[in-house]
């Protein structure tokens, strides 16, 4: 997956785990078992984990930025 494609699905999902937070909270003050939910919602924070994981090995393949000549290649 590239690196463009990645952060903006880790953004979406960051707003679906917070849709499925206010959920668990309703069916809390309903008196309804969140099990299932709570489940959902761990599956969920996981996939962001691997995503973010990944986004950080992308970022750390990219190549940095070289040393010019003119703006500090000199090593003394």
């Amino acid at each position: 997956m590239q690196l463009d494609l990645i952060r903006p699905e880790i953004e979406r999902m960051r707003i679906q785990v917070h849709r499925q937070r206010g959920e668990i909270r309703q069916l809390q003050r309903a008196g309804i078992s969140t099990a299932s939910a709570d489940a959902l919602l761990a599956r969920m924070l996981n996939k962001i984990d691997e995503l973010c994981a990944e986004r950080d090995k992308l970022k750390r393949d990219q190549p940095g930025p070289t040393k010019s000549n003119v703006l500090g290649g000199r090593q003394w």
